[in-house]
């Protein structure tokens, strides 16, 4: 949470600036990203309503939801503009809408591990700014990835169960669709107004192994 402690804003305004800097260009590059690489795995199972909707795009504001981004620098969650898909124009139906839910969040691993290599490659200081930037932009991707995998609606792992579990599973986790997103949220309010951390319980182990994969370092 970018402003759950203004202190740094009280005692040093231009480091605050710069931190919100650094983070508002790895929440960019990491939902831009997730939101293209699902609509090109769209079009290429057979549905171009994303293209037609101007989202096969690298340009951050066709996927940049203001109230999603918003939430994810005041509370630590957030969204950006879901990529509509008609699962009738995919090749193989809801298997195929598996995979377009899928490409998400494996895109942002794959850019945690590529920037990673940059960061080894190019030998850069993680004090100064270019090196704190690719640090905060690897360790968002991987949040976010690992977060959006967990099976519950309106996340990426609800859709990738449903696609690719054996179909008496997946029936019942696509019942799951019936509640909404209140499963969800009662997990958010618990997380964040109770104190009881189950959202990072459940994320900690993959982010942790991926952590360490790309940087070296678990994320405690």
């Amino acid at each position: 949470m970018l402003f759950g402690n203004l202190d740094l804003l009280r005692y040093d305004p231009l480091e605050f600036l710069r931190l919100v800097f650094m983070v508002a260009v790895a929440v960019a590059v990491a939902i831009t990203v997730h939101e293209f690489s699902h609509a090109l795995a769209a079009t290429r199972l057979g549905d171009d309503t994303p293209r037609l909707q101007g989202r096969l795009s690298l340009n951050p504001l066709a996927h940049l939801d203001p109230l999603g981004t918003l939430f994810l620098f005041l509370a630590g969650f957030g969204w950006g503009k879901p990529v509509m898909v008609d699962r009738g124009r995919l090749r193989n139906g809801y298997r195929s809408m598996g995979g377009v839910a899928l490409a998400g969040p494996a895109s942002g691993l794959v850019a945690a591990g590529l920037l990673s290599v940059v960061l080894r490659a190019t030998d850069v200081s993680l004090r100064s700014t270019l090196g704190e930037m690719l640090l905060i932009t690897i360790t968002l991707n991987i949040i976010l990835s690992v977060f959006n995998l967990i099976p519950l609606p309106p996340l990426d792992g609800h859709k990738v169960a449903v696609g690719f579990l054996p179909y008496p599973m997946a029936l019942s986790f696509q019942r799951l669709e019936h509640y909404g997103i209140m499963p969800l949220l009662m997990l958010i309010i618990v997380d964040r107004f109770m104190g009881v951390s189950i959202i990072w319980g459940i994320i900690r182990p993959g982010v942790n192994f991926f952590s360490n994969l790309f940087l070296g370092g678990a994320l405690l």
